[in-house]
């Protein structure tokens, strides 16, 4: 690809809807370094922007992401080269899933290794009928021991260690059965589907679903206790806050409510 072309496409609609779309199709948007650093780039400003509402992370080309750049890895093999990618790699998915807004990922086609990590790390996924995925780096002598992480916490364990071990494809039908991904629909259909779901999200508070997100995945790493004492914290911040009062206001009015954001 040219050089000066963006690794990262970035569209914003008036709703406040970022899109980033994976930009090396030539390559299968393997997630290089510089890919990454790009994304990481995106991602850290959208963190700070509090008129972003949702993000739709999609993909250029046939595949939506081959994972590693393999090539790049293998040109430096160091374990100290290695321990900075995978520490690279794992910012970049911490940063997905701090983000005060939901992450929807478009999956147009094949996610492998990484990239099946990318569509686990997104708070909510929509395949095409055509998308496969798969965590294949034991079929090179590589545990995918980094995807293992989001794996596991989208799957049954013994669905995720099938995956790990075997380095098999399932289709995306098995995805949305197993809990990797959201709705499948036909190739054609795949825009219009993300679009439904990124309108019910935009019709919602952005600070409700903001606290929501974040104690979601809080109370995920806690003891039952811990969550529900973290969870009742939560609502009773939620609740004092404009949007809450005027919803509730508004269903005791039988109205719908008027909310500012």
């Amino acid at each position: 690809m040219n050089p000066n072309e963006s690794l990262i496409l970035s569209n914003r609609d008036a709703r406040g809807v970022v899109t980033l779309t994976l930009h090396r199709p030539d390559q299968f948007n393997a997630l290089s370094e510089a890919l990454m650093a790009e994304l990481q780039r995106q991602l850290d400003a959208i963190a700070g922007d509090e008129s972003v509402r949702v993000v739709v992370l999609a993909a250029s080309g046939k595949a939506f992401c081959a994972g590693h750049d393999l090539k790049e890895m293998r040109a430096t093999p160091s374990t100290g080269y290695y321990q900075q990618l995978f520490q690279q790699c794992g910012k970049l998915m911490l940063s997905l899933q701090m983000l005060p807004v939901p992450v929807v990922a478009r999956v147009q086609g094949t996610a492998t290794a990484a990239g099946c990590q990318l569509v686990a790390t997104c708070d909510l996924a929509v395949a095409a009928s055509s998308a496969k995925f798969a965590v294949s780096g034991v079929n090179l002598g590589l545990f995918c021991s980094t995807p293992a992480v989001a794996l596991s916490r989208n799957l049954g364990r013994k669905a995720a260690f099938e995956m790990l071990v075997t380095g098999d494809f399932i289709s995306a039908d098995q995805a949305l059965h197993e809990g990797l991904i959201n709705r499948v629909v036909a190739p054609e259909a795949l825009d219009a589907e993300v679009e439904r779901l990124v309108a019910s999200i935009v019709a919602k508070p952005r600070v409700a679903v903001a606290l929501g997100k974040a104690l979601f995945y809080r109370q995920l790493e806690t003891g039952i206790a811990a969550a529900y004492a973290d969870a009742a914290q939560t609502m009773a911040c939620n609740m004092m806050d404009d949007c809450a009062l005027e919803g509730v206001q508004a269903f005791i009015d039988k109205r719908p409510p008027s909310w500012k954001a």
